[in-house]
């Protein structure tokens, strides 16, 4: 009797024991993000906030929301893809790059001009007028050519009737980020960038900013997706349900984006 006991009692651990192995092995859920460079502060907070509660780890890369597309059309290794354009979500949808229905609006962008603390210029005074003053030399945008940020910044010049006399002085960042990042160098007097980054932490208080109307560029409807070949469609849905969700719009709005109407 103990000698079966002591039997059941050896393979109960051994079942055990592999049971715990098996569970070791099992890879951890993972969501993969391609995400516009604006995100960077707010999606960093969002999702550490989905990881802590979901058990999904989220890998994040960042970058400008036109290079990611053309990235896409040749099926990247992204699940989801946050742009600051709605417009190339769409556009994927469209090719039937994307898992149906899933296209969504999460915030809308908003412009600054930027200067370090350190800056003589008045921006918070005198607006983008402050950009044509004889000390700046070079104003950092993101390319046009493929960053919606870009594309706002020269629409915002041309409104108020400043392009073609501070073109000269235009510096291009491969996306919103690198161009705020010139002007933290020194490579640039002032930029037009993101205001979630201008507010993101360790940022805010390193510079000033004067908003610009919104009424002075296209309104930066920024919109999402999931892609086709997402390896964890199911993952991929609570990601973005988070983000969509009231405690991923408080924190979109709390880093400077407004929010959609639900």
């Amino acid at each position: 009797m103990k000698r079966c006991l002591c039997l059941y009692l050896c393979l109960c651990a051994a079942v055990a024991a592999a049971g715990c192995r098996r569970a070791a092995g099992t890879p951890a859920r993972r969501v993969r993000v391609a995400a516009a460079a604006d995100l960077n502060a707010a999606l960093g907070e969002l999702t550490a906030r989905f990881s802590a509660t979901r058990g999904i780890d989220v890998s994040v890369s960042y970058g400008s929301s036109g290079t990611f597309y053309a990235q896409l059309l040749n099926q990247a290794p992204f699940d989801v893809f946050f742009s600051a354009d709605v417009e190339y979500p769409r556009q994927l949808a469209a090719r039937r790059l994307t898992a149906v229905g899933s296209e969504f609006t999460y915030a809308f962008g908003r412009l600054v001009v930027w200067t370090p603390s350190s800056s003589p210029l008045d921006v918070e005074h005198d607006g983008l007028q402050a950009l044509t003053a004889p000390s700046v030399m070079h104003i950092a945008i993101a390319n046009p050519e493929h960053a919606p940020y870009g594309r706002a910044a020269v629409a915002a010049l041309q409104s108020a009737g400043l392009y073609d006399r501070v073109r000269p002085k235009l510096v291009f960042g491969e996306n919103v980020a690198q161009a705020l990042q010139f002007v933290q160098s020194g490579a640039a007097e002032a930029g037009i960038v993101a205001l979630s980054l201008a507010m993101a932490p360790g940022m805010k208080d390193m510079g000033r900013w004067f908003e610009v109307p919104a009424a002075m560029y296209p309104r930066l409807e920024q919109g999402g997706v999931i892609l086709q070949w997402a390896a964890d469609v199911d993952g991929a849905r609570a990601l973005c349900a988070f983000v969509l969700s009231a405690e991923g719009r408080a924190i979109l709005e709390r880093h400077g984006f407004v929010l959609p109407e639900r």
